[in-house]
């Protein structure tokens, strides 16, 4: 009979490290659209993400501070060690993020911008299976 293993954040499993790659991959992405959603100017925003412009600000802030949240909460938790299961939980969060995203895109005949989306999709699947499942972080302490 085997045991689960619980990692740390610095454990050296090939599937611990890809694990914390996609964390910080969705992390990054999340927080750098976050960021921009959250901060910059619509009327300058729109000239990049060009829905920004066609929605109303609050809508835009508001999706702004849930990818801010989720690109926090799928690393933070993980790499402190405190509460790591929001870690399971953001990735959930980030996955529903992405469905929403690539259902918006297609209804509104974007379908080519969507790439992406998949691919962020499928990072923070695999964080959510990874986190839940193979690999779970142990609290601090434990």
């Amino acid at each position: 009979m085997t045991t689960a293993t619980m990692t740390s954040p610095t454990s050296g499993s090939a599937l611990g490290v890809w694990l914390w790659i996609a964390q910080f991959v969705v992390a990054a992405i999340f927080l750098l659209a976050g960021g921009m959603k959250t901060f910059i100017p619509i009327a300058e925003l729109s000239q990049v993400i060009h829905w920004t412009g066609e929605l109303p600000t609050w809508f835009v802030r508001a999706i702004g501070v849930i990818d801010l949240a989720g690109g926090i909460g799928i690393i933070l938790p993980a790499l402190t060690r405190i509460k790591p299961g929001l870690t399971v939980w953001a990735a959930l969060g980030c996955s529903l993020v992405q469905v929403l995203s690539i259902l918006f895109h297609v209804s509104r005949g974007e379908a080519s911008v969507t790439p992406l989306n998949f691919v962020l999709l499928a990072c923070a699947l695999f964080v959510l299976w990874g986190r839940f499942r193979k690999a779970p972080i142990s609290a601090r302490g434990r």
